[in-house]
């Protein structure tokens, strides 16, 4: 067997793996279904955690504006509110869960050999196709989710990721994969390297902060109806979810920023001019004017809760046409990154 096979063998044990870790994440959640309900006012103060969200709170409570006020700057779009803690989850379902966070783990050390080895084949970085990135930016996803569960405790997510995972894992296997081949002329420097991983990495968080808005809408509806129960009452409040989804979209947008310019370098290397209006280059300035005006909503607009949210999941929208669909659909000269 050459490297190509296992990094073949690896890719596939990993979908496989994360398809179990996502059915066991299913099991955790239904073991948890008879949860008592949970209510944002807490009655106790035992049962109370402050929840600061913005950018740079970490101290103790601070005021916030009314809904629909203007701030001037991060530091003042800071707000406390009190919200019940996330329900314990049972004995039996943190049983489940803690599996698979294992097999998830392991998902993910294949995910990455399969990277690694599918590099040391081609005797490059590998990014040079399709396949090959979406197989990176899974990685980068999971490893993203791996950190917040471990530092934040945030195993909650797990459901979401394996799904995404799973997904965007199958389509590589199955839809994407293309044997190993040569760079093309373009890609030979060290922009390919640069842009490619800082576009990898803020996509990841893209990725993660429109899953956590989907969680908030989720939340959200089942509060109003008085239904949060279940695995909802072991997510996070509200506030909590909102802020998790704007720090992870706010630490993604430098990054994104940073290989859009990358890019641009890269294509006066590759041919001789920074900007030309390519399909990938439109789309990826969408995307980041989208990225840019959810920020912009939420820190001078104040827009919080289900508007910001549903921009949130635009975000992702935009990332994964402009990941997929503009190489499927639009012929250019980033062509060479297709099936």
């Amino acid at each position: 067997m050459d490297f190509a096979a296992y990094s073949n063998l690896a890719m596939v044990t990993a979908w496989l793996l994360y398809l179990v870790a996502m059915a066991v994440f299913g099991v955790e959640w239904a073991m948890a279904r008879r949860l008592p309900a949970s209510t944002e006012t807490a009655k106790a103060p035992a049962e109370q955690s402050a929840v600061l969200v913005g950018a740079g709170a970490t101290g103790a409570q601070a005021t916030e504006p009314p809904a629909g006020t203007t701030g001037g700057a991060a530091s003042r779009n800071v707000r406390t509110s009190v919200e019940a803690a996330p329900a314990p989850a049972p004995e039996r379902s943190d049983r489940w869960g803690r599996l698979a966070m294992a097999l998830t783990a392991i998902a993910w050390l294949s995910n990455t050999l399969g990277a690694v080895f599918r590099g040391i084949a081609a005797q490059r970085f590998p990014w040079g196709n399709m396949y090959e990135f979406t197989i990176t930016t899974i990685a980068f996803i999971v490893l993203a989710y791996l950190v917040l569960a471990q530092r934040f405790r945030m195993r909650w997510l797990g459901l979401p990721v394996t799904l995404l995972a799973t997904i965007g894992l199958g389509l590589a296997v199955e839809v994407f994969y293309v044997a190993v081949a040569d760079l093309v002329p373009a890609l030979h420097s060290v922009w390919f390297v640069v842009h490619i991983v800082a576009a990898s990495i803020a996509g990841a968080l893209f990725n993660l902060g429109s899953l956590l808005s989907i969680l908030y809408l989720l939340r959200r509806r089942a509060d109003e109806r008085g239904t949060t129960r279940g695995w909802l009452a072991q997510l996070p409040g509200q506030q909590t979810l909102d802020l998790w989804a704007y720090r992870t979209t706010a630490i993604g947008f430098p990054l994104w920023t940073f290989a859009v310019a990358a890019g641009a370098v890269w294509a006066q290397y590759a041919w001789g001019r920074f900007w030309g209006w390519d399909p990938k280059e439109t789309f990826s300035l969408v995307t980041w004017v989208i990225v840019a005006a959810y920020l912009h909503a939420r820190l001078t607009a104040g827009w919080k809760g289900s508007r910001a949210a549903i921009l949130s999941i635009i975000v992702l929208v935009s990332f994964w046409f402009n990941f997929i669909g503009v190489n499927l659909i639009f012929a250019g000269l980033h062509s060479y990154a297709g099936i």
